[in-house]
């Protein structure tokens, strides 16, 4: 086991990522930007290395001053976290050529998997079910792509190979629409992600987001933790998070699961990754894999028991998964709701002071935050300010518990969404189960 890591992150992923290092008896680093000083897990870790000023360009995307802070500290590896540098192939790469070892998967296996293109034609390789749609590049014919858009059938969607988080895609309904539409995307991909390729796929207009976690260490075991729904989103970020998903059975999820594993196998995965996939009228189709922790891996582990942060250390450092698929299983329910620092009807960011805060606790309950008494939440960073996440023996008990926690919540001094995530809880939709990705927008009149 490593004997020193350094965090490449902050908020309540980098205090997550603090506390599994405690358990494992690993030292850390924490970097941080300079209005980051205060952070609860800076304060908490054995050493702590400022990296820069506040702008995520100047501090935690600054690939030279991370190697410097581990080249300083004798550390010998690094977590990324999510977000910021986490799936930068370079960063991977870089962190490997320094002689220290990155915590994820190898920079191949991330730059194959971060071109939308390369990652669906290895995932049809592997007999992954995909979107309807050949999976190329888009170029310049105009007659060409109005005939392969024709094949496919309107609706379609224009997307960028190397997008994320939501941006770099666009509807198009008619044919009218379609050359300005590709024009569009492959303009907005160009300035966003520094790739103007983008290509074209069927738009399912009914679908559910759900994802496949899964583990590979480096002796070729893999293993999958079954399913997430994540449908509950706005502007295709996710708000509402749960583990398993509603109605999906346990022969899908076998069979699924199945498919993620022996693909990992075929690609020669390493670490934690998931596998996000469509679900529409029983089928599933393959849109995109991340190949990090997930913001929402706690719902997972509050199902199978199963760490999945000591887990990443645990394969970074060589040693084989803690668990075989068949002591894989799965106990109750596990929802999990977004914390943001935004007002809960416009969702613009509140940043500010924290005059008041107050943890909710009880049975099954869990709250990931790097939040205290007096903490000012900056402008500079995702509005995220953590996750709380209940268990129950079954989804309505942990809606019960839920919202019984929310109440128990209380943040003073910002403005947060938990007015919005209550409404939720007490949704007659959401209760059902299984809605598609488009609810929550109707539901808040924003489609």
């Amino acid at each position: 086991m490593f004997d020193k890591i350094v965090i490449a992150n902050r908020g309540e992923i980098a205090l997550r990522i603090l506390r599994a290092c405690r358990e494992l008896g690993i030292k850390t680093v924490a970097v941080h930007s300079d209005v980051d000083r205060d952070l609860k897990h800076v304060r908490l870790a054995d050493e702590a290395v400022c990296i820069g000023p506040a702008a995520s360009a100047d501090s935690y995307l600054n690939i030279p001053a991370i190697i410097s802070a581990a080249e300083v500290t004798d550390a010998e590896a690094i977590h990324p976290g999510y977000g910021f540098l986490s799936e930068n192939a370079d960063f991977s790469e870089k962190v490997a050529q320094s002689g220290f070892t990155f915590i994820g998967p190898s920079a191949d296996t991330i730059r194959m998997m971060g071109d939308k293109i390369s990652a669906k034609k290895a995932m049809k390789k592997a007999g992954i079910p995909c979107v309807p749609g050949n999976g190329n590049p888009l170029g310049n014919n105009p007659k060409e792509n109005l005939r392969m858009a024709s094949d496919i059938g309107y609706p379609v969607i224009i997307k960028a190979a190397g997008g994320g988080g939501g941006r770099g895609m666009r509807t198009v309904h008619t044919e009218a629409a379609l050359l300005n539409s590709i024009s569009l995307t492959k303009a907005e991909a160009g300035t966003v992600f520094g790739n103007s390729t983008v290509y074209m796929e069927k738009f399912l207009e009914d679908p559910r987001h759900i994802e496949f976690q899964i583990m590979a260490d480096s002796h070729g075991n893999v293993i999958h933790l079954g399913e997430r729904d994540c449908s509950m989103q706005r502007r295709h970020q996710k708000v509402i998070e749960e583990a398993p998903a509603p109605g999906i059975t346990e022969e899908e999820r076998n069979r699924m699961g199945k498919l993620c594993t022996d693909a990992c196998k075929d690609i020669g995965y390493l670490g934690a990754g998931t596998f996000e996939f469509l679900y529409e009228r029983g089928e599933f189709f393959f849109i995109e894999m991340n190949t990090r922790v997930q913001v929402e891996h706690p719902v997972t582990e509050m199902i199978t028991g199963f760490d999945i942060v000591k887990e990443q250390l645990r394969i970074a450092a060589g040693l084989e998964l803690s668990m075989t698929q068949d002591e894989v299983t799965f106990t109750g329910h596990a929802i999990e709701c977004r914390l943001n620092a935004e007002d809960p009807t416009n969702f613009m960011p509140c940043p500010g002071v924290i005059d008041q805060f107050h943890m909710p606790g009880g049975p099954g309950i869990r709250c990931e935050t790097h939040i205290y008494n007096g903490y000012k939440v900056p402008p500079y960073y995702d509005s995220m300010i953590g996750k709380l996440i209940a268990h129950g023996d079954d989804r309505n008990s942990a809606i019960a518990r839920m919202k019984t926690a929310l109440m128990e919540m209380v943040i003073e001094g910002i403005k947060t969404n938990i007015p919005l995530q209550s409404e939720l809880m007490s949704d007659n939709g959401f209760a059902a189960g299984g809605q598609n990705i488009h609810y929550l927008e109707k539901k808040l009149g924003l489609s």
